[in-house]
């Protein structure tokens, strides 16, 4: 039987991560391109279109063998793979799937990078063997995805799975990045956890090896670094970090009931330590029928995105 492809291509404000797939999961080659957000990012699609195009002669493989290029974009998508806004490529209104088809003459699906992330977990990462599953995604921001029975939640304009926009504290002053207040953003990205350490140091006196540091200095890995030395201070801001994500998570699962958990992203690197806290806070206020819930730390990486980008075009064929 002839070996069938697909492509899944996650496009990020500085890179494109591109990788060839076989449709049985196996990872031909994967490789990166600069994405060039020039003139309102004009070329991003045509650039990924000929990267694809010298793949394919690189490799002599024949469009025919070909089912598909999935991709992920990090904005809303809705089901006709329209994006009406990015924050750091530049489109505004662009008919990402039509255009994509045009320029390869393959089929083409899109989605959200977060929820494409949280789709390639479930298939070859930390959630597989699953098919409901929240992941959560700890970086600059805080991304997440929503897989019920096996497809990602998108929602009517493709703003399902925003995690990071649920509202956790209703007293807070503070606007966060998309102009609310109170969003889990705020507290559970590094640079949240960072502005928690900050907040707290200025609390009081109490000594602390994060007083050895700068408050401008201070980051999401320096107060987990101080929490493995047994710092008390550290431990404080890391339990109150703890008490929003594992509050929001026990809401979400009242709602979508999901298998696990997947914590992914940056300060995921500080290891198992993250879900201790984390779950401890999930257990406090989980509905009774959600407490057989995991929480595990995501295995794919940077590949997420590409890997959810190809089941994308596998589930669409099946």
């Amino acid at each position: 039987m002839d070996k069938k492809y697909c492509f899944g291509v996650d496009v990020g404000g500085t890179t494109v991560k591109i990788g060839l797939f076989q449709t049985d999961g196996t990872i031909e080659d994967k490789w990166e391109i600069k994405t060039n957000t020039a003139d309102h990012g004009s070329a991003v699609l045509p650039d990924i279109a000929r990267s694809l195009e010298e793949k394919l002669s690189e490799k002599r493989i024949d469009k025919s063998m070909v089912a598909g290029i999935g991709i992920g974009v990090p904005a809303p998508v809705d089901a006709d793979g329209v994006v009406q806004n990015t924050a750091n490529l530049g489109w505004g209104y662009k008919e990402v799937k039509r255009e994509m088809e045009e320029l390869m003459e393959l089929p083409a699906e899109v989605g959200n990078d977060a929820n494409v992330a949280a789709l390639g977990e479930m298939w070859l990462g930390a959630g597989k063997g699953r098919r409901d599953m929240i992941m959560v995604t700890l970086g600059t921001g805080v991304g997440g995805g929503v897989i019920v029975d096996g497809r990602p939640v998108v929602g009517s304009g493709g703003a399902g799975g925003e995690i990071g926009h649920l509202c956790v504290n209703y007293q807070e002053k503070y606007a966060c990045g998309c102009g609310k207040t109170g969003c889990l953003e705020q507290y559970a990205s590094a640079t949240g956890i960072a502005r928690l350490a900050r907040l707290r140091l200025m609390k009081d006196i109490a000594p602390s090896s994060l007083r050895e540091y700068e408050m401008e200095d201070i980051t999401a890995k320096t107060v987990f670094d101080a929490l493995k030395e047994g710092d008390k201070i550290a431990e404080e801001i890391v339990e109150e970090f703890g008490s929003y994500l594992g509050h929001a998570m026990a809401n979400l699962a009242a709602v979508t009931d999901p298998t696990v958990i997947v914590i992914g992203g940056g300060v995921s690197k500080a290891g198992d330590i993250i879900l201790e806290y984390v779950e401890k806070y999930y257990q406090e206020k989980a509905f009774f029928a959600n407490k057989h819930t995991k929480f595990i730390l995501a295995e794919l990486g940077n590949d997420a995105g590409i890997c959810g980008c190809a089941k994308l075009i596998i589930d669409r064929t099946m």
